[in-house]
């Protein structure tokens, strides 16, 4: 019964240092992730895209300075780079299926 004892308590002292560093990892990253969030939002100020009228948005990514949309506009999807700043589209490429 001892030996049973000292088992149980291993195991849930170790699952308390387990929820310690999970607890401390979330904490940390928190505490990141507002202090980076106020710096790149001077980086984009695009009022509106051009999308194709009727055109259904995939997915929209904002990274590096640039936002890249995908949209599906009937059966062919595509995808526009925009600038961050200015709102002028870089580069469009159609997406093909094989």
């Amino acid at each position: 019964m001892g030996r049973a004892r000292k088992s149980f308590l291993f195991s849930i002292a170790l699952l308390m240092v387990g929820f310690i560093a999970i607890g401390a990892a979330v904490v940390y990253r928190t505490s990141q992730s507002s202090e980076d969030a106020s710096a790149p939002a001077g980086e984009y100020v695009i009022a509106s895209l051009a999308i194709p009228a009727g055109a259904e948005i995939v997915s929209a990514v904002a990274a590096d300075g640039k936002l890249t949309v995908t949209y599906k506009a009937g059966a062919m999807t595509s995808v526009r780079i925009f600038d961050g700043k200015s709102g002028d589209m870089i580069r469009e490429i159609p997406v093909m299926s094989e």
